[in-house]
């Protein structure tokens, strides 16, 4: 059987952070975006707002900073071994995030067949963000099908990994889920649950069904 994995980015690859607050640090701008970010964690700021005032904030931002972030975020352990296992099957696994495609993209050389970001301008910004296009819960969904269509699968082929309010239309939608330091309000809804900092122990849960 052909199983597509679908995983979530901030909180669930990257422990505890996520691509904005590491960005964010390497300008000296993390205070600010961490009160954006509890705006957005309790329902305060849509997707399209956030982007809109943290392009703002990253103005100063330069190809440099992004590496420095990517290379520095507290990733799990195992993210490249689990997805050389996931090919190894014959299987299939993407990223989906609601964050800068500029920072989500990196992730492609690990292993990951795709790896969807919301669109942002190039770094450094010469154009401003566009709100309409950034990712929501239920883009994390319609690109879910968009893969399935590519890959050859259908949702009841599909596992998903996430850790927060904006993975539960996905949980909704696949057979198998897999919280990984989760939130309550994907806790409920998972088929799995994983607390730790080894995606191959995550990984393992979902191979159990």
């Amino acid at each position: 059987m052909t199983r597509l994995h679908l995983f979530d980015m901030d909180g669930t690859l990257i422990h505890g952070s996520a691509a904005a607050i590491e960005l964010s640090k390497q300008i000296g701008v993390e205070a600010e975006i961490l009160d954006l970010e509890r705006a957005f964690a309790d329902g305060l700021l849509e997707p399209g707002e956030f982007a809109r005032r943290a392009h703002a904030l990253w103005s100063a931002l330069t190809e440099d900073h992004v590496v420095a972030a990517f290379d520095g975020a507290p990733w799990l352990e195992g993210i490249r071994e689990t997805w050389a296992d996931i090919r190894a099957r014959g299987e299939h696994c993407a990223v989906i995030s609601i964050s800068p495609n500029f920072f989500v993209e990196r992730l492609l050389p690990w292993g990951a067949h795709a790896a969807h970001g919301s669109p942002w301008p190039a770094v450094p910004f010469r154009e401003p963000v566009d709100p309409a296009g950034i990712h929501t819960p239920d883009s994390k969904v319609r690109i879910a099908d968009e893969l399935c269509a590519a890959f050859g699968v259908t949702r009841a082929d599909c596992v998903a990994y996430g850790d927060s309010w904006s993975d539960v239309a996905l949980f909704g939608s696949v057979p198998v889920s897999v919280a990984v330091n989760a939130d309550h309000h994907v806790g409920d809804l998972a088929t799995h649950a994983y607390t730790g900092r080894d995606l191959r122990e995550a990984h393992s849960l979902a191979c159990e069904g």
